[in-house]
């Protein structure tokens, strides 16, 4: 195909043929079925551009790229989408796998388009380390633009759907991956915004490829069970329908059974087997309006007995995602349970198709519980609860605990409704209210009872929250708040509590270090703070207090670093000049640093440090027999740690009791040697006629490589035992 990539051109007869492929064909027709001749011929355009740009690319399975979007433009279509969602999908990898970019595709088909396009690209690998941060800054940018327009979700959940159809080309732990991602994000993604049907088809492709085998068990027996029910449901069906006709209302009545991914759910939820699940079928009562629902359900009452305890009402209380209907069970004539659910035609759309359902039936729904409004007011509610969180992780994370289906329905004193996740406490609630009512809530009144914030919340309560201006958050709330927005705004506060404090306390210790070490100036020269945090690669002075107040780094070592600047002197033993070594503990950046001869620290070892005239800090293994004596004169002593970045040889004493045996000492020798490691001093005594005592000194680069040696020399039958001096 030669369709321009720059600006729109006339085709020749070639491109045209070439652009009638047999899958755009088939996705050009099916969308002449509603769409105008005008929009189906840009999408052609499209199609021709998407297929250009991905010319020579091949999916894992071996067929060209461009099947791939024209699959998802399908799914799309299906929907009954309008034509820019349509090439949004068809364009919606070339931004991210091709040399297209977004402005090219903003003048070829308009800024609304590529904004879509832009919103469904992830962000580059090549920016964010690890892979996995990289997915939730992707789901992240994902959901920033979705909050702008729905579309982009719905063409990333029908790309997904596509993928899950296509995972068979993908080697197994793949394979399992995605699914996982899949059943973790994108089925209930789609569930919260009410696409129940695309939601099904993402559940069980994922079961399917998680578990093969239990998918495949439920499916056979599913099938064996199929005929019997069919003719009971059927019987069950054709009475309650002239039992509707008998009250005067004309509803249309179905069976239908019950998808593999639920009836599993339900399995390990109750820890049933397939056995003892009874409700498999259920039924649906399409009323044509609302006002007929309720009458349905009495008349249904009154023709079959119904559970105690099974009756839901979603209409006066619609999910969250805007989900309408009547649920009941009621037990047939055989004794087992049937649930019936009882619907308008307006709610059946919504049900089916949730926010989708807006351009499928071009209805212009309004209202609270218009699923579109509802889904805007969840992303909006979602991201500014997250907008003061710079971690993409926490992100991904706080959404999966945002996506479980929302179970415990109270009441404001106002009589108005939170819609808050099973388990979700009066703490949850008052963040439900306003964050300023979370961060300052003391207690709460739970119908008219006065409870501590961590009680658990249940269907029904009136919940009033008791304030108070001096109150804040506390880090123990964290083990109690469940839901993302309460979380988050806990940590939020916690973050910028504690910076003010450590800031506080990092002057604080910085100031009395420096008095200690005869600085006597209230103020420190901006010249001489610039040279400091450029050493210390410390972007500004008050994250350098903040490590200080945190106990990142010592105060007397920032001071003796900070001296050191002012005066232009580095510490030095006995005058000589400083030795160019690599810095292997962290905050010794410009220090003279030596290592102990009573305990020889090796990376890995806990380690204190002593400021010691002519040799500056001495480094000792937090067990010496002499940190004692140090641990006496906390001024001149400090906790440090090994820098990430550790590298060279450090020399460690081994005591060793061996057989006197003839070429143990080579045994021993070749087995050191055999991991990489220096001799430098090795000392044999013999305590008598059958063994001997060997004093080795080698080197090692750090606990793992001495505890290597050790297990090996260990393993020697000649080696009685070994330890380290």
């Amino acid at each position: 195909m030669n369709c321009p990539l720059s600006r729109p051109r006339k085709r020749s007869t070639t491109e045209a043929r070439a652009a009638r492929g047999a899958p755009t064909e088939a996705l050009l027709d099916d969308l002449s079925g509603y769409l105008d001749a005008t929009a189906v011929a840009t999408i052609r355009d499209a199609c021709c551009f998407g297929a250009e740009a991905h010319a020579g690319q091949t999916r894992q399975s071996g067929e060209a790229y461009i099947a791939h979007p024209l699959a998802v433009a399908r799914i799309l279509g299906e929907m009954r989408m309008d034509s820019r969602t349509i090439i949004a999908a068809v364009l919606h990898d070339v931004v991210e796998d091709t040399a297209i970019t977004v402005p090219q595709i903003a003048e070829r088909f308009g800024g609304a388009v590529a904004e879509l396009v832009d919103g469904v690209s992830k962000v580059s690998l090549l920016e964010q380390e690890p892979k996995e941060h990289a997915e939730a800054a992707s789901f992240r940018k994902m959901f920033m633009a979705t909050a702008k327009d729905l579309r982009v979700i719905i063409i990333k959940l029908s790309d997904r759907l596509h993928n899950m159809r296509t995972l068979g080309a993908l080697n197994e732990d793949k394979k399992r991956r995605v699914a996982r991602q899949t059943l973790e994000i994108y089925a209930p993604i789609a569930n919260r915004l009410g696409m129940r049907e695309l939601a099904q088809k993402l559940e069980n492709l994922s079961l399917q490829n998680l578990y093969p085998k239990r998918y495949q068990a439920i499916a056979k027996k599913l099938g064996g069970k199929k005929r019997g029910r069919t003719s009971v449901l059927n019987e069950l069906c054709d009475k309650i329908q002239l039992q509707l006709q008998r009250v005067g209302i004309d509803a249309r009545v179905y069976g239908r059974e019950k998808d593999i991914y639920s009836i599993y759910h339900k399995m390990q939820q109750k820890r049933l087997s397939l056995r003892d699940v009874h409700d498999i079928n259920a039924i649906r009562v399409i009323c044509e309006t609302r006002a007929q629902c309720y009458p349905a359900l009495g008349a249904i009452h009154q023709r079959y007995k119904p559970r105690p305890e099974s009756f839901k009402d979603y209409i006066a209380i619609p999910k969250v995602n805007g989900y309408q209907s009547l649920h009941t069970v009621v037990i047939d004539r055989f004794g087992q349970p049937v649930e019936v659910q009882i619907r308008s035609q307006a709610m059946h759309r919504v049900a089916e198709n949730g926010v989708a359902s807006h351009w499928l039936y071009k209805t212009e729904t309004t209202g609270e519980h218009a699923p579109q409004q509802l889904a805007q007011q969840w992303l909006s509610s979602f991201l500014e609860s997250q907008q003061k969180s710079v971690d993409s992780g926490d992100f991904l994370e706080h959404l999966k605990a945002d996506l479980f289906p929302d179970k415990v329905y109270v009441f404001t004193l106002k009589g108005d409704i939170k819609r808050l996740p099973r388990g979700a406490t009066a703490l949850d609630f008052s963040y439900a209210v306003h964050t300023d009512v979370g961060n300052h809530c003391i207690g709460a009144r739970i119908n008219q009872q006065t409870v501590p914030l961590h009680v658990t919340l249940n269907n029904g309560d009136h919940v009033a929250i008791i304030t108070a201006r001096a109150a804040r958050p506390l880090p123990t709330w964290l083990n109690y708040a469940v839901t993302s927005k309460a979380r988050s705004s806990i940590r939020h506060f916690l973050v910028q509590q504690k910076d003010k404090e450590s800031l506080k306390l990092g002057r604080k210790l910085l100031y009395q270090a420096l008095f200690k070490q005869g600085y006597r100036r209230l103020r420190i020269p901006p010249a001489h703070k610039t040279a400091l945090l450029a050493h210390l690669h410390v972007d500004e002075w008050p994250q350098l207090l903040r490590d200080i107040g945190f106990g990142k780094r010592p105060p007397a070592l920032v001071a003796k670093q900070l001296l050191a600047e002012i005066t232009g002197e580095h510490a030095r033993a006995a005058g000589d000049p400083p030795k160019p070594t690599v810095m292997t503990i962290e905050g010794t950046e410009r220090l003279l640093v030596a290592y102990a001869n009573c305990c020889h620290p090796i990376p890995g070892d806990a380690i204190v440090g002593a400021m010691t005239a002519g040799r500056g800090l001495v480094v000792h293994r937090a067990h010496c027999r002499n940190c004692k004596q140090i641990m006496r004169q906390p001024d001149h002593h400090i906790h440090l740690a090994w820098s990430a970045s550790t590298r060279g040889q450090f020399q460690v004493p081994l005591k060793m009791e061996t057989r006197n045996q003839p070429g143990v000492l080579a045994a021993v020798s070749n087995i050191i040697a055999a991991h990489q490691s220096n001799i430098n001093h090795v000392e044999v005594t013999q305590q008598h006629s059958n063994n001997s005592s060997m004093a080795f000194i080698i080197e090692v680069s750090g606990r793992k490589h001495l505890a290597d040696i050790l297990r090996q020399l260990r393993a020697k039958n000649s080696v009685i035992n070994v330890a380290r001096g």
